[in-house]
C-alpha cells in the first residue's frame, strides 16, 4: 500500500508522461495492459466473461475500462466513475508557422478557458498526434512528443507595459499569443515546421497530412511545502481525477467484483463534451449497452440495469485561497488537505442531489475519509462537469465530487497531498461495495 506522498509521486509521473489527451489514453492503456485488461474494438463482436477485464478506446483520446461483475446487471447495475482527459490550453493551428521580425513563430488557438498569462515565460513544447499516409496508402495516426523546451511566449518588459502590476497581464488572443519557435532560415516556415514534425514522428514530411498538437509545459511535477504537504503540476484538472479513478479500478480488492465496474475517461469536457468521444456523445451509452448484450442481457435488462446504477463524476474543486477571500462563499470554503469535496449547484451545473450526496457521504464514512461541501458564489458563473451530461443522457443517479485545488486552469496548478490519497480511498471503497 502506497503512502500519500508515494501516491502523489505516482500521479505526477502519470501526468508528466501524458502531455496531451492522446498521451493520457496511451498512459492509461499501458497501466491497464500491465494488469491483464483485454483491448476490445468497437468494430468487433464481443463475448464477455464474468470478472473479465476489458477496455475500449475511441479516437485515441477517450477510453472506457471495465470489469464485468459476477451478478446479473438487471438487478445490480453499473458502478461508474467518470473523469476527463483534456485540459485547457493552447493548440497549434493547421497553418501555424509564420515569419515575423527574423523569427519563426507558431500560431495557436485557445482550447477551453486557460489562464493565458500563466503561459508567458515558460519552457513550452508540443505533444499530440499526427495523421499520415502509410507506405501502403492507408491513413494512420501516430503520437508525437517533443521532450525539449521548443517554444516560448516572452513577456513584454515592464518598461513598455507600466501598468501590468496594477491591471494584470492581458494578451490579445490573436496578435500576442504566437509562440517563438526558431530564428528565421532559408526554408519556408511551413516546410520547416513539417520537417520538425516528421523528424519527431519518424516519418517523411510528405507523409504528414494533418495534426492535433497541444502546447505543454516541460517542467516536471513537484511536491512542495515546508512539510511536503502540497504538489504542483500542469493538468491537475483533471488528470488527478483520472489517476484516482484508474487506481481505484486497479485496486486488487476490486479484481472480482459482484457488480460491473466502469471507469470512463472522456476528451472534450473543457469545450462542452459535444463530440463523438465526449461525454455528451454516444461512447459511454454504446459501451454500457454492449456490456449488457455481451453478457446475454436483453434491451429491457439493460434499461433495468441503468435504474440500479450509480455514477461518481470526479473533477477538481476550488480550494479556498486566503489572498482572495471575496471570491468564495464564506460558508462553503473548502480547504486543501481537509478531504474530498461534494460539489452542489441548484441549477444542476453539478449532478449532486440529496440522495446521491447521502450515498457518497456513506462511502466516505465507510472508508474513514473526511469530506467537505462546496457551493459557488451566487454572483459568479459556475462551471460544470460531465456529471449532469451523463446523468441526464443515461438516467442514472450521479454525484459530482473533486479534490480542492488552487489556480484551476493555470498552466501550473497546486493541490494537497493528503486529498489525493483520500480520493483514491473513497473511490476504491465505492467500487468494492
Amino acid at each position: 500500500m502506497m503512502n500519500p506522498q508515494q501516491q502523489v509521486q505516482d500521479l505526477l509521473n502519470f501526468i508528466d508522461a501524458s502531455p496531451s489527451p492522446w498521451h493520457v489514453v496511451q498512459t492509461v492503456e499501458t497501466r491497464l495492459a500491465a494488469q491483464q485488461f483485454e483491448k476490445l474494438a468497437e468494430t468487433d463482436k464481443w463475448s464477455l466473461q464474468a470478472n473479465g477485464r476489458y477496455y475500449v478506446i475511441r479516437d485515441d483520446s477517450s477510453i472506457i475500462a471495465f470489469i464485468v461483475g459476477s451478478k446479473p446487471l438487471a438487478r445490480h447495475g453499473y458502478k461508474i466513475i467518470g473523469a476527463h482527459t483534456d485540459s485547457p490550453g493552447l493548440r497549434v493551428k493547421p497553418k501555424a508557422a509564420n515569419q515575423e521580425g527574423g523569427l519563426l513563430r507558431l500560431g495557436v488557438d485557445i482550447y477551453g478557458g486557460p489562464i493565458l498569462a500563466t503561459f508567458a515565460d515558460r519552457d513550452l513544447s508540443l505533444a499530440g498526434r499526427i495523421s499520415y499516409k502509410t507506405d501502403s496508402g492507408k491513413i494512420a495516426s501516430r503520437l508525437v512528443k517533443f521532450d525539449q523546451a521548443l517554444l516560448r511566449l516572452p513577456n513584454l518588459a515592464i518598461h513598455m507595459n507600466r501598468g501590468v502590476n496594477e491591471d494584470g497581464l492581458k494578451l490579445h488572443k490573436q496578435n500576442e499569443l504566437p509562440l517563438i519557435l526558431a530564428t528565421a532560415n532559408e526554408q519556408l516556415p511551413q516546410d520547416y515546421f513539417y520537417s520538425l514534425l516528421a523528424l519527431a514522428a519518424g516519418l517523411s514530411p510528405e507523409q504528414i497530412l494533418s495534426w492535433e498538437l497541444n502546447v505543454y509545459d516541460t517542467q516536471k511535477g513537484a511536491i512542495w511545502g515546508a512539510e511536503q504537504e502540497f504538489y504542483a503540476d500542469s493538468q491537475l484538472d483533471n488528470l488527478a481525477s483520472c489517476h484516482a479513478g484508474l487506481t481505484a479500478l486497479l485496486d486488487k480488492n476490486n479484481a472480482t467484483p459482484d457488480k460491473t465496474l466502469v471507469c470512463g475517461l472522456f476528451d472534450h469536457e473543457e469545450i462542452g463534451s459535444e463530440s463523438s468521444k465526449g461525454a455528451a456523445g454516444s461512447f459511454l451509452s454504446d459501451i454500457l449497452e454492449r456490456i449488457a448484450s455481451g453478457t446475454k442481457h436483453s434491451r429491457e435488462d439493460y434499461q433495468r440495469s441503468l435504474a440500479h446504477s450509480f455514477m461518481i463524476s470526479a473533477d477538481m474543486a476550488h480550494a479556498y485561497q486566503p489572498n482572495f477571500p471575496a471570491a468564495y462563499d464564506a460558508s462553503h470554503r473548502v480547504l486543501v488537505n481537509q478531504g474530498v469535496v461534494i460539489k452542489s449547484n441548484v441549477n444542476q451545473r453539478y449532478s449532486t442531489e440529496s440522495m446521491s450526496a447521502a450515498m457518497f457521504i456513506d462511502y466516505c464514512q465507510q472508508a474513514n475519509v473526511p469530506y467537505q461541501t462546496y457551493s459557488h458564489r451566487c454572483d459568479l458563473p459556475c462551471g460544470s462537469t460531465i456529471g449532469p451530461i451523463i446523468s441526464s443522457k443515461l438516467g442514472v443517479r450521479a454525484i459530482d465530487v473533486g479534490n480542492p485545488m488552487w489556480a484551476m486552469h493555470s498552466i501550473r496548478e497546486s493541490a494537497g497531498v493528503l486529498d489525493h490519497g483520500y480520493m483514491i480511498k473513497v473511490l476504491s471503497c465505492f467500487f468494492a461495495d
